[in-house]
């Protein structure tokens, strides 16, 4: 009787995931860019026009390369856990505009105007100054309330004086009307209030609070309590060697890196991130050997050991320079990292009694802990990668994938950014992760949209806002 219980668990856990797989793959368009694919590695080609691309056919040339390819997985280390799946009733579109005196509603509008005084001094560790301001009143239709295209604002003072940065370019490109200089990536200790609570507790998930008590928050995010915590690059006087701009290399984990004899040029940056499954050893000649920041959530670190313990995957980069930069997606993350801060065992939930030292080794201090703040997350939803998903049942469990996350908030941080190991619109000509053993395929599920995903690479590369990485 029991084995009959196991195995109907089994294939019910098989055909939901399955089902999930299915969904994801219809509802993802073929054609999101306005923009033709460009051509491989940095360069840079003026566009005479704009047109639809079609879905990139498989390269005949590429069959000896790999065996033949399996069957699509229903595994993907960014997929929730079962029972993650609960989603708010539909609601309508009524007006939501809360009047939270330390934040501004850009629903409609386009990026205010830097207010920030320059004449402060650059490099400094004082805390961001929260900016008293009403939200404004949008025109036109509202948003359903699950949006929320109301973020917080502060002022965070810029590290260096670089005279053609990201910061200066964004305002004359396309992407000036979505991008916010002033909303916070992070978060920390002082973000933690009553009204916030309240505020955030709207939003399920990685955007916003949805879900965690307000005493949980404030006993864990009370030890992000540092300049660390808040900068995303905390460290720059010990990186910079008289430049005048941070230089980021981010890097994916695909499968276009194989082979590309990259890592040298990777490793040359100021900083560089890396996210979930990232297998150095073995590979450093195409990926480099450095990490100075690792993105991750709770859920996809723990798949991720599981899926590619096989491959060489024992968990995230330890060095002296790494930060560990936390995706919350639910109270696990915010327990993880308290416990690794304060170097205790995790006190509840599915990581209870681990020891996190086994994740980010003996040395990691509070210090060395990021955490994205849920406003930034919710507001790259929206803003750029507002995703077909959003009118499904499933739009709760939507979000940017993790690499997305951190390439965007490199562009958010970053003075220059270049980006290796993310997809293309030749992905079918590579593996999914540059250290498979054998060819295996991009799975498209419905908690991330990829290809709109590869459509915004190709638009901010061709905004020269950065530089993608792209082979013949």
């Amino acid at each position: 009787m029991a084995h009959r219980r196991r195995l109907g668990f089994f294939v019910g856990t098989v055909c939901s995931l399955l089902g999930v797989y299915i969904l994801g793959v219809i509802l993802e368009r073929p054609q999101f860019w306005s923009i033709p694919p460009l051509k491989h590695g940095f360069t840079q080609e003026a566009s005479g026009g704009s047109r639809d691309s079609e879905e990139p056919v498989d390269r005949k040339s590429n069959s000896d390369r790999w065996t033949h390819p399996p069957p699509a997985s229903t595994f993907h280390p960014e997929l929730p856990e079962l029972g993650a799946t609960q989603t708010l009733k539909t609601q309508g579109a009524t007006d939501f505009r809360p009047a939270w005196k330390n934040y501004v509603d850009l629903s409609k509008s386009g990026s205010r105007s830097d207010g920030m005084d320059r004449s402060r001094t650059r490099g400094s560790t004082k805390g961001p100054t929260l900016k008293p301001r009403q939200p404004t009143q949008a025109a036109g239709p509202t948003e359903p309330p699950f949006i929320g295209d109301t973020y917080m604002s502060e002022d965070i003072l810029p590290q260096t004086a670089c005279p053609d940065g990201i910061q200066s370019q964004v305002t004359e490109s396309e992407f000036g009307g979505k991008f916010l200089k002033h909303i916070p990536v992070l978060q920390w200790a002082q973000h933690v209030t009553r009204d916030q609570h309240q505020r955030l507790s709207r939003y399920p998930g990685a955007h916003g609070w949805g879900g965690i008590d307000y005493n949980t928050l404030v006993e864990t995010l009370s030890v992000l309590n540092s300049s660390a915590n808040w900068q995303m690059l905390d460290d720059w006087k010990d990186h910079r060697n008289k430049s005048e701009c941070t230089r980021c290399a981010v890097v994916g984990n695909g499968g276009i890196l194989k082979g590309s004899k990259k890592g040298k040029e990777i490793d040359d940056h100021h900083y560089v991130f890396r996210t979930n499954g990232a297998i150095i050893k073995g590979f450093e000649e195409d990926v480099g050997s450095r990490t100075t920041h690792y993105t991750f959530s709770t859920n996809t670190l723990m798949n991720s050991m599981r899926s590619y313990a096989t491959v060489g995957y024992r968990g995230p980069p330890l060095s002296k320079e790494t930060r560990y930069v936390f995706l919350p997606d639910h109270d696990r993350d915010y327990l993880l990292m308290k416990a690794a801060a304060t170097h205790t065992l995790v006190e509840r939930g599915p990581e209870q009694a681990k020891d996190p030292s086994k994740y980010f080794g003996e040395d990691v201090s509070a210090d060395k802990l990021k955490m994205y703040h849920p406003d930034f997350i919710r507001y790259l939803r929206n803003r750029f990668l507002r995703s077909n998903a959003l009118n499904t049942r499933y739009k709760d469990i939507y979000r940017p994938s993790t690499g997305a996350v951190m390439l965007l908030a490199a562009l958010h941080t970053c003075d220059k950014v270049s980006a290796y190991g993310f997809m293309t619109p030749d992905y079918k000509n590579y593996s999914d992760h540059y250290y498979d053993n054998s060819y295996h395929p991009v799975g498209f599920f419905i908690n991330h949209d990829l290809r709109m995903e590869m459509a915004l690479w190709q638009q901010l590369h061709q905004a020269r806002l950065i530089r993608l990485y792209m082979r013949k």
